[in-house]
C-alpha cells in the first residue's frame, strides 16, 4: 500500500520538491499551501496556478488543498482529506514559511514578526497536532514521520534577520519536543536546516540586503554554490520513509556547509 504524506508550503520552491519527489515514488500526497501573500512578508507568496499545475503532474496520487497553516481548522480539515481520499497520513512535512527582515530587531515590525511565527512556528505546530493523532491511529509496528524545514538560521545568527533567526531556533524546539513526547511510539520527529538555495525566499533575502545577484550567498557554503531545493528535498523525502526510524529529535543540516 502506498504512504500518504501531508505536505505545506506545497506551492513552489522546497515544498513543492518534496511533493513531486514522493509522488515520483510512489506516496500520495495532500500538497498544501495558502496560496496568497501574507501581511508582513514583503514577496510574492505561490500561487493557485502553481499548486494546480504541481497536482496535475499526478493526477490521483496528489490532491492540491488550499489552506491557511496558521488557521488550525484549515489544517485539520486539508488532514481529513488525506484520510477521506489516501486512508490515512502516514508522514507530514511542515515546509510553510515566510521570510521578514531587512532591519534590526528593534526595527523589526510587529507585522513582520507574526508572519514569520504565525506561519514558521504556529503553522508547524497546527499540522503536529493535525496529523500526529493520525499516525498515531496506525496499527504497531508504526513508522510515522514528522519532517519540519528549519534553516541554517537555527544555528546561526544573521544578520537584520533576529526574528527570522529565533522562529528557525522556535522549530527546532519545537521539534525536540515532539520528538519526546513521541517516545517510544513508533513515530519520529525531525528538522532539516537547509543553507542557501535557489527559492523565492532567498530571492527575497537578497533584496533586504541589497544584493543584485542570489550568487553571491553561495560563498557562505562549501560546496562552493547555492543548493537546489531538490537537493533538500532528498533528505526530507529520506526521513519520511521507514528506513530513518533511528533518527528523531534532531537536525539534518542539508547546508551545502554552511554551519561547518
Amino acid at each position: 500500500m502506498s504512504r500518504v504524506a501531508v505536505v505545506t508550503g506545497a506551492a513552489r520552491g522546497i515544498g513543492a520538491a518534496v511533493v513531486r519527489q514522493l509522488a515520483a515514488e510512489g506516496w500520495r500526497v495532500v500538497a498544501v499551501d495558502v496560496c496568497a501573500d501574507v501581511p508582513g512578508a514583503s514577496y510574492p507568496l505561490g500561487t493557485r496556478q502553481q499548486l494546480r499545475d504541481l497536482a496535475e503532474q499526478w493526477p490521483g496520487s496528489v490532491r492540491a488543498v488550499v489552506a491557511d497553516v496558521r488557521d488550525e481548522a484549515a489544517v485539520r480539515d486539508a488532514v481529513e482529506v488525506a484520510e477521506a481520499e489516501f486512508g490515512g497520513v502516514d508522514a507530514a512535512v511542515a515546509a510553510a514559511a515566510v521570510m521578514a527582515g531587512g532591519q534590526p530587531l528593534w526595527e523589526t515590525t510587529d507585522e513582520q514578526w507574526n508572519a514569520l511565527f504565525d506561519v514558521g512556528v504556529r503553522g508547524v505546530a497546527n499540522l503536529a497536532r493535525a496529523t500526529v493523532p493520525k499516525m498515531l491511529q496506525r496499527p504497531q509496528p508504526r513508522s510515522g514521520r514528522f519532517v519540519a524545514l528549519a534553516s541554517s538560521a537555527a544555528h546561526r545568527g544573521l544578520y537584520h534577520l533576529a526574528g527570522y533567526n529565533a522562529a528557525k531556533h522556535a522549530v527546532v524546539g519545537l521539534i525536540r519536543g515532539l520528538a519526546t513526547d513521541l517516545r517510544g511510539t513508533g513515530i519520529t520527529a525531525t528538522a532539516v536546516s537547509p543553507g542557501s538555495t535557489r527559492t523565492d525566499m532567498l530571492t527575497a533575502t537578497a533584496a533586504y540586503y541589497d544584493l543584485d545577484d542570489v550568487e553571491e550567498f553561495s560563498q557562505h557554503q562549501l560546496v562552493d554554490r547555492l543548493l537546489e531545493p531538490e537537493e533538500v528535498a532528498a533528505a526530507v523525502c529520506w526521513l519520511c520513509g521507514e528506513q530513518s526510524a533511528a533518527i528523531t529529535g534532531t537536525v539534518v543540516h542539508a547546508d551545502g556547509g554552511f554551519t561547518a
